[in-house]
């Protein structure tokens, strides 16, 4: 999942409070039924007080649900058979392997999110940093596409445009070209990308890869990171499907302006779906489809964002963007983050701290 500190992309409590009243009024904000299913995702948690969720994420028509596989933990030391599964290295995480199998009881789909490199891989640095070889990463993929045969959504990398998650990173401006320093990130997640293509393909045709995986505001634009995902010799790397996180702070529209300073928000996916099209789509992979991993709307002060709305315009933004996602061919999955809230760190839940669902449940179930 992404990283906290999302102040680059909201960038004014004032703004963002002007939005909200605006869309409490219904100013500029047209409201129609969705004209067809959308596919919805949600990240966990499997268990809330012990208790299972997946009765509400049936009761909220969730088909896919996403947790996180971290190759750090769960390779804390070299395998010598690094694509077996029941090598002694590895130590699968209990709760990924109970929600997987819970997934499948409420006939659920699963999208798990391959991230973090163990020490041996990437030089002894912390997890964030990239590994050393992309056959690393390609193996670990192999062995948890065995371990995990019934999921066949794989996610490559959570918000690797941004400093925090992925290393070596440097930092750029919007709206201008990389220099070969700052284009060394980008070049490095393309080779796990493909290398974990191909090795996800190889073990089922089932397998989608989601690739891409940017978020609205990073230390490196989407769209730069997208002109410069690149393998040696200039082709894009193989994907499936493009991942994005679309966090707002005003309204989901794609007739609004594009957003500022090289954001791409949930009212950008227009541009956003033909960015990916013409710089990583055809030939290699005809027309992406994206798949929007984490999408939130907060309704109190939190550690996570700089603006919230109140509890009823997050019901009404809610509704435009399933309103949007049915009614766009290029969008795959809507995913949401946070079905409780928990406090300090975050205020985007569905369900308050106490267990209060709030007018966003209903219209997430309504979708």
């Amino acid at each position: 999942m992404g990283a906290s500190g999302r102040d680059r992309l909201l960038r004014s409590g004032v703004a963002a409070l002007a939005l909200a009243v605006a869309a409490l009024l219904g100013v500029g904000v047209h409201r129609a039924s969705a004209a067809g299913p959308v596919l919805k995702a949600i990240w966990g948690p499997a268990t809330h007080n012990g208790v299972s969720q997946f009765p509400a994420y049936r009761q909220l028509g969730d088909r896919v649900y996403e947790d996180l596989l971290r190759w750090d933990s769960i390779a804390g030391r070299r395998p010598r058979n690094p694509r077996d599964p029941n090598d002694p290295a590895y130590v699968w995480p209990a709760e990924v392997d109970s929600s997987v199998r819970e997934a499948g009881r409420y006939d659920m789909r699963v999208a798990l999110e391959i991230i973090g490199s163990p020490r041996w891989a990437n030089g002894g640095k912390p997890p964030r940093w990239a590994p050393h070889r992309a056959k690393d990463f390609a193996n670990f993929a192999i062995a948890a596409a065995r371990r995990y045969r019934s999921v066949h959504l794989w996610m490559i990398w959570g918000e690797p445009s941004r400093s925090h998650n992925f290393r070596p990173l440097t930092p750029a401006r919007p709206y201008v070209a990389l220099n070969a320093h700052q284009r060394i990130a980008p070049h490095l997640y393309s080779r796990l990308l493909d290398a974990a293509y191909g090795a996800l393909k190889g073990m089922s045709r089932a397998n989608l890869v989601i690739g891409g995986m940017t978020d609205a505001a990073a230390s490196i634009s989407t769209q730069q990171w997208i002109e410069n995902m690149r393998m040696p010799g200039g082709r894009p790397p193989r994907l499936d499907l493009y991942g994005h996180n679309p966090f707002s702070i005003r309204a989901p529209n794609l007739a609004n302006p594009p957003s500022p300073g090289g954001q791409i928000d949930f009212s950008d996916l227009g541009r956003l779906a033909q960015l990916v099209d013409d710089n990583i789509g055809r030939p290699a992979n005809p027309s992406p489809r994206l798949f929007l991993s984490e999408w939130t709307i907060p309704t109190g002060v939190d550690n996570e964002f700089n603006f919230h709305v109140d509890p009823r315009v997050q019901a009404l933004w809610i509704e435009d963007a399933l309103r949007i996602a049915a009614q766009t061919p290029s969008i795959y999955a809507l995913g949401w983050i946070h079905l409780y809230d928990e406090p300090p760190a975050s205020a985007g839940g569905l369900i308050t701290a106490a267990g209060v669902k709030k007018p966003g449940f209903f219209a997430w179930k309504a979708g």
